[in-house]
């Protein structure tokens, strides 16, 4: 039935005097430009869970400690956040440090304040061993977060994150310095920051058509507000190749400067998004926001670098605050002035850094 009924219209169509069928319409041209934000460290300690779980009257819930920064999330063309810790089953149990695992609300939290997929290779990536790696990815799935460093499976790790953004196709990569203790990967379940090997992923991502790749890098020495030997090592290598197109770090817990390194950028860390540290300085972040265009050899290139000082009101309640309006005077300017001041101490004013 179905078959004869195409054929009268195909005649019908044919027939003298019938309209001519529309052409297909063609498809949209790519942006000239697009944004990409990028958060820090997001690490669950018990005190934020204990908030979500009274926020949420007892189903955990993360989107009100998040909710400050949402529109400046929501508002970029892709997200990307940095999820350090495993996340636990259903209900739990939890735990915080040595050996996160968070609750898996985090994932939906994440997403609902507009992130598009995280990182997730860290140093606390097998804290629950390969159980936890695979319950954090499925995690990820199930909320609607695409994911780059941990893997299930071998074909998983070798293939890469792509995000459609408008046309323009971003590969995103992660890699940590190392795992906690004597842990080692499995089959490759967290990718390892070994230049040879992360170049060899950047260069498969362009050969699979990716027009911007992006490097997660978790590096740096915890509480140093300056890079570390290793990092000013890195980052100048990894960003000589064509295959590199920028590199975001994250893992020190304190924001760290950013910097143009050849016609490209690196921003050293972006300090905690979310958690609960008393070490000073821990309760500082950064949001980076780049904005791509294409420049005149085609090539998607960072056209114009921001970033937002972001506090973690510790309370109570917890809430992480977007300080850049803050009051002089206020611990929220305070913590603006020292992101101001740590962002910049690499040249990266003068290269063209603003606060958005």
């Amino acid at each position: 039935m179905i078959r004869v009924l195409l054929l009268v219209l195909a005649l019908a169509a044919c027939a003298p005097g019938a309209a001519p069928a529309a052409a297909p319409a063609p498809a949209p041209a790519p942006p000239e430009s697009f944004t990409l934000v990028a958060g820090g460290d997001v690490l669950v300690h018990p005190t934020v869970t204990a908030q979500a779980i009274a926020d949420g009257r007892g189903a955990p819930d993360f989107v009100p400690q998040l909710a400050g920064i949402a529109p400046l999330i929501e508002g970029a063309d892709l997200a990307l956040c940095h999820l350090e810790t495993p996340l636990a089953p259903p209900g739990g149990p939890y735990a915080g440090y040595p050996d996160f695992d968070a609750p898996p609300e985090v994932a939906r939290s994440l997403a609902a304040v507009g992130y598009d997929g995280c990182s997730t290779a860290s140093n606390h990536a097998l804290d629950q061993g390969t159980a936890g790696v695979d319950r954090t990815l499925a995690t990820l799935d199930a909320a609607g977060l695409r994911h780059a460093g941990t893997a299930r499976s071998p074909q998983e790790a070798a293939a890469t994150t792509f995000y459609d953004v408008h046309g323009v196709r971003v590969a995103h990569l992660s890699a940590t310095y190392g795992l906690n203790g004597d842990r080692s990967p499995t089959a490759g379940n967290v990718a390892l920051l070994d230049p040879e090997a992360v170049l060899a992923a950047a260069h498969r991502a362009r050969a699979q058509g990716a027009d911007v790749v992006v490097l997660s890098a978790h590096w740096g020495t915890e509480n140093d507000p300056e890079p570390d030997v290793e990092q000013r090592r890195l980052a100048p290598e990894l960003l000589a190749s064509p295959d590199i197109d920028l590199v975001i770090g994250c893992h020190a817990h304190v924001v760290q400067p950013f910097e143009r390194i050849g016609d490209e950028w690196v921003a050293y860390g972006l300090g905690n998004q979310l958690a609960d540290q008393e070490t000073p300085g821990t309760d500082d972040g950064a949001l980076a926001r780049f904005t791509f265009g294409r420049a005149g050899d085609g090539r998607w290139r960072v056209t114009r670098a921001e970033y937002v000082p972001t506090w973690i009101d510790t309370g109570p309640p917890i809430r992480v605050r977007d300080v850049t309006a803050a009051a002089a005077g206020t611990p929220a300017a305070a913590a603006r002035d020292r992101t101001d001041a740590r962002v910049a101490t690499r040249g990266a004013l003068g290269a063209g850094l603003t606060r958005g």
